[in-house]
């Protein structure tokens, strides 16, 4: 009876669940090999003690074991775990939304003079935030710091949704140097793209010297896939000269946060 309810138990609810899933979890990560010593010095218990419930596991049928020192998470585990995830992530997404957004405090650049407690209205313009005083805007926000104009400000208490478009990368891959680096490319096919973005971005020397031959300035030098997506994120349209080994890691980037993308050819 006691087993039955902790495996219907939320790993929130009952620690001999919340055990259950990270056991599980260890065995997923490491399936079919599997040492109960690696999982134990993770989770923080004795050896024994996973392999007590992992016997338990196998008698409910969420792992199976095809042999000694083998175990695999069934399709019933595999439910179970996919179950108490959505549990956690509902969780997760209740505190984020509900519990710190409402304490959530994001900086602005005030537009005016704005005094603490004064309410403002939100905009995104040139990929920063600004706060202008009073709420007649679509997003409005509380400052909990008082600003001059040009300055930073601190706002919270959030209503509404912040209009503006996401940014679009438009992005160009540079050879490496032992495969011709910057020479190999036909610069007049991403120059002219430059006169459309707002931002001109470099990951790499190949990327650099490429940017150099085109008479490009790049704004942001070296730019890392967390820097390329937050400026797309805030609404700027940028060109991206990566080299080779690296676009592939900007472009998962770009697709995790839904931005709008271009791969130019640069051949010649």
């Amino acid at each position: 009876m006691e087993e039955s309810a902790d495996r219907e138990a939320g790993v929130l609810q009952s620690k001999r669940a919340a055990t259950r899933y990270q056991i599980l979890v260890g065995i997923a990560e490491r399936q079919p090999a599997v040492s109960q010593r690696e999982i134990a010095d993770d989770i923080g218990i004795t050896a024994q003690a996973v392999s007590d419930y992992l016997q338990g596991l196998i008698e409910e049928g969420y792992v199976r074991s095809p042999g000694r020192g083998r175990y695999e998470v069934t399709k019933e585990g595999v439910d179970w775990l996919i179950g108490r995830t959505d549990e956690l992530r509902e969780f997760v997404g209740h505190v984020a939304e509900d519990v710190i957004g409402q304490v959530e405090i994001e900086t602005a650049l005030a537009t005016a003079p704005i005094m603490e407690g004064e309410a403002v209205s939100l905009s995104m313009r040139g990929g920063v935030l600004r706060a202008t005083p009073g709420a007649t805007g679509s997003t409005t926000a509380v400052a909990v710091t008082s600003a001059d104009p040009g300055r930073d400000v601190g706002v919270t208490d959030f209503e509404g949704v912040l209009d503006y478009d996401l940014g679009r990368v438009t992005a160009v891959s540079i050879p490496r140097v032992q495969d011709g680096g910057s020479a190999a490319v036909e610069t007049a096919t991403f120059a002219g793209h430059a006169a459309d973005a707002d931002l001109v971005a470099t990951a790499g020397t190949e990327a650099y010297a490429a940017a150099q031959a085109a008479d490009l300035d790049p704004d942001v030098r070296f730019g890392t896939p967390e820097a390329v997506g937050e400026a797309a994120a805030r609404g700027l349209d940028i060109l991206l000269l990566a080299v080779a080994d690296e676009l592939s890691t900007h472009l998962d980037r770009l697709r995790d946060g839904n931005i709008n993308y271009r791969v130019v050819d640069t051949a010649e």
